[in-house]
């Protein structure tokens, strides 16, 4: 039970947020520049279940990143690291495919680093980290 609560449960909620942020940053204030970007590619940009359903897996794996990081990082540490691994390596890829609109970024940047910054505050106040749990030692002996 207490693995549900520390563990599991501050994962799913982390993740429900990142879904929640994800669905309202890319398909409220930004569906229609995206759409545009595509269509000037000649592609029509990916709507349908399963790209949502994609997004919401790697939320998942976003939200399970940002716990096993607070585990050793501090709230800002965790956000920057996780921020870069989940969204500056995405975008470093889908800019090199050439799908990323870059007129996004003065908007999305802080909108991603507050979204990964809310997640990590989700799990660090559902999950806290005891630290101190073994006693270090500075002797050289041991």
């Amino acid at each position: 039970m207490v693995f549900i609560r520390r563990t599991l449960l501050p994962v799913f909620i982390a993740s429900i947020w990142i879904c929640i942020s994800e669905f309202c940053r890319n398909e409220l204030l930004f569906k229609h520049i995206w759409i545009e970007h595509y269509r000037k590619l000649e592609m029509i940009f990916p709507a349908d279940p399963n790209n949502g359903a994609f997004w919401g897996i790697w939320s998942l794996f976003f939200a399970i990143l940002i716990f096993a990081l607070t585990r050793r990082f501090t709230q800002n540490e965790t956000t920057l690291l996780a921020w870069f691994a989940g969204f500056g390596m995405t975008w470093i890829v889908i800019w090199y495919m050439k799908v990323l609109p870059i007129a996004i970024f003065p908007t999305v940047l802080p909108l991603s680093l507050l979204e990964a910054y809310v997640a990590t505050f989700i799990i660090r106040k559902l999950s806290p980290v005891y630290k101190n749990k073994i006693a270090v030692t500075t002797d050289p002996k041991l």
